[in-house]
């Protein structure tokens, strides 16, 4: 496998993205959720997705208790299980970013991701988006999770959109930026590939899903056409590129359905969380509480569980 760092992209072309066989993904998004999955590597499969997680919180009642309080979760997930690792990361407003960096300190094995470029909607000028991401940056974040300009992606202006990841990407300096698509806005799966191939080529280390704050988020089907827009991708480059579902998955046995359907897809190398997360506040707990059934035999009520 390649060990690459990303050119400076060429410009987008439309008409390069294929079209999507949309009968075709909703065969192959189904055989996903028939597997079955013995205990043993059922075991090993939820503390992979545990330590996929970007720990969530992007809420208007968010404080800074509240961000230590899930930062301090990231690394103690139940401290009376042994051998559970850390979450990938922890989300938060880029308001957030110098609080999370104290509470998790310098050598932290769990990364900062900060949401930016006016998040979620995307409303603001170029120049606001590149400030704020400089901001989460300087103050200490690892990645950026950005989103994409919807209005000018469904007019039709593909390369304003590039034109607009690119300029962030450069503004991320070494920190990796994830490019959310919104695709519950984005209206066919046609689109959800296009707009992946735009985020990719302009330079984005990982494709997100959505933003968890439209009624519609991740899907299999919607995951399955990114996938495939990586999987293209890699063929053609040797370039791995990241992939974040992000809302609705609050249950470990979907959970477990993407990561099968992310092996078969595009091989073992992207099961690590360097090319693969979760977006999420309250999949860790359900995961949590399937490890304590594998461990003990018995669940463990919700209330010995904190609430995200």
């Amino acid at each position: 496998m390649k060990s690459h760092t990303k050119n400076t992209p060429a410009r987008y072309i439309p008409s390069s993205s294929p079209p999507v066989d949309q009968v075709g993904i909703a065969e192959r998004a189904a055989r996903f959720t028939t597997r079955s999955i013995k205990d043993t590597t059922k075991r090993a499969g939820l503390n992979m997705v545990l330590n996929m997680i970007d720990l969530t919180t992007l809420e208007g009642a968010d404080t800074p208790n509240k961000v230590r309080q899930l930062c301090y979760k990231s690394c103690h997930l139940h401290d009376s299980i042994p051998g559970l690792p850390t979450t990938a990361a922890v989300c938060v407003y880029p308001t957030f970013v110098k609080i999370a960096r104290t509470a998790l300190g310098p050598h932290s094995k769990v990364n900062i991701a900060s949401v930016a470029t006016a998040f979620p909607s995307g409303h603001a000028t170029l120049k606001q988006k590149l400030e704020e991401t400089t901001q989460a940056v300087g103050d200490g974040a690892d990645e950026i999770d950005m989103v994409i300009s919807r209005g000018k992606f469904l007019s039709g202006d593909y390369n304003y959109v590039f034109d607009e990841i690119a300029a962030v990407k450069e503004a991320c300096g070494k920190a990796r930026l994830k490019v959310i698509l919104e695709t519950g806005e984005l209206g066919t799966l046609d689109n959800v590939r296009r707009a992946s191939d735009i985020a990719i080529h302009a330079g984005g280390d990982f494709i997100k899903t959505s933003t968890g704050k439209i009624a519609s988020a991740a899907t299999i089907p919607v995951t399955l056409v990114m996938l495939l827009a990586i999987r293209d991708h890699y063929f053609k480059t040797g370039e791995m590129v990241g992939m974040k579902p992000a809302g609705g998955i609050s249950k470990s046995k979907l959970a477990l359905h993407y990561l099968v359907m992310v092996k078969e897809t595009l091989g073992p190398e992207w099961l690590d969380n360097r090319w693969f997360r979760f977006g999420a506040s309250s999949l860790a707990n359900d995961v949590l509480m399937q490890v304590a059934k594998l461990e003990s035999g018995h669940y463990q009520a919700a209330q010995y569980f904190s609430k995200d």
